[in-house]
């Protein structure tokens, strides 16, 4: 019988510029960078041993003990449809606190390199593209602009799960 990982679904609302305002972890997945929240990441740690859970979908790469918990592993690259490369010295584990109904569980989530943390202004944030009715990405928040480049805002919870991770076999 296969082990099954449980990630419960929440209802997001949707956000404005002002609810992204704030301090953002900034990773990177391949070339792009990413951004989270700060208040959603409960640690970083080195890319450690992670046990694998047969039957799981291809992005859940596992489990780890953190402190005697059993946490779940999802590989952004797999989730996101990047390609996958070999972890480097800069490979790690962030470890999130995904907001569900009665608390918060820890999930990790594997990127390529932390970079840094940035304070994103509301002059900073701009509304995501409109990418028609096949590019519906409800877990992104907004783009922000930083010097020449884009940051991609996360909403982490709906990475996470929610329906489509139900369809894919993790589910309350």
């Amino acid at each position: 019988m296969a082990a099954a990982i449980t990630i419960p679904s929440i209802k997001i609302a949707p956000f404005s510029a002002t609810q992204i305002t704030g301090k953002h972890l900034i990773f990177q997945l391949g070339e792009e960078e990413f951004a989270i929240n700060v208040m959603s990441v409960k640690e970083i740690m080195k890319m450690q041993s992670i046990t694998i859970v047969p039957q799981t979908p291809a992005y859940v790469k596992g489990v780890i003990n953190l402190r005697g918990k059993i946490v779940p592993v999802i590989n952004l690259r797999s989730k996101f449809g990047i390609e996958d490369r070999d972890d480097t010295d800069l490979t790690c584990i962030v470890v999130v606190r995904m907001q569900v109904e009665g608390g918060e569980q820890p999930v990790g989530i594997v990127v390529d390199g932390v970079v840094e943390v940035l304070t994103f202004n509301h002059e900073d944030i701009e509304d995501t593209p409109d990418f028609g009715p096949d590019g519906v990405m409800p877990y992104v928040r907004g783009m922000a602009k930083v010097k020449s480049r884009v940051k991609i805002v996360l909403d982490i919870d709906q990475v996470l799960q929610g329906s489509p991770l139900e369809r894919m076999g993790i589910h309350n």
